[in-house]
């Protein structure tokens, strides 16, 4: 039975790219000229530090500059609050989104179902399996998706006969 999975997850490879070219820029800016910024990662989880607010804007700007060059999308970026450290510096956690919510599977799932069209949509964990008997009704679902889901970049993998 055909099937393929609908998932969300970042290129891990590219956005530590992303990072290391954001750095690479920061530090020849003539405006970040002798501060404290920089972006760190670990695992999926970014931290921007800066000297002062509107510095900290100028580097989430460069990254996503950066993440969009290489095809990253910056919904991906779950952007935290913005956290004093020691004297007028600043830091913003931000996380690298990994797999659909439980909540928005649902929702795809009925989305799914409400359309009429011949396929199954399963849960399992972070992913959506979409089932059906043709090719063509699983391709139709493809494009539903495509064109509805607009707040979470859905990839479509494993697509097998």
């Amino acid at each position: 039975m055909p099937s393929f999975d609908v998932v969300s997850e970042a290129n891990q490879v590219e956005v530590k790219n992303a990072v290391d070219q954001a750095n690479k820029e920061i530090t020849t800016r003539f405006d970040f000229k002798g501060s404290d910024a920089r972006i760190e990662q670990k695992e999926r989880e970014l931290t921007a530090y800066a000297d002062s607010d509107f510095q900290l804007s100028q580097v989430r700007d460069v990254l996503t500059n950066k993440m969009s060059k290489r095809n990253v999308d910056v919904r991906f970026l779950d952007i935290g609050k913005v956290e004093k450290i020691g004297g007028d510096k600043v830091k913003q956690v931000i996380k690298v989104k990994n797999g659909i919510e439980s909540e928005a599977a649902k929702k795809i799932q009925r989305m799914i179902k409400d359309s009429k069209i011949k396929v199954q949509a399963s849960i399992q964990g972070e992913a959506l399996r979409v089932s059906g008997a043709k090719r063509d009704d699983l391709q139709a679902t493809i494009a539903l998706l495509k064109k509805e889901v607009k707040d979470l970049p859905l990839e479509f993998n494993n697509f097998r006969d």
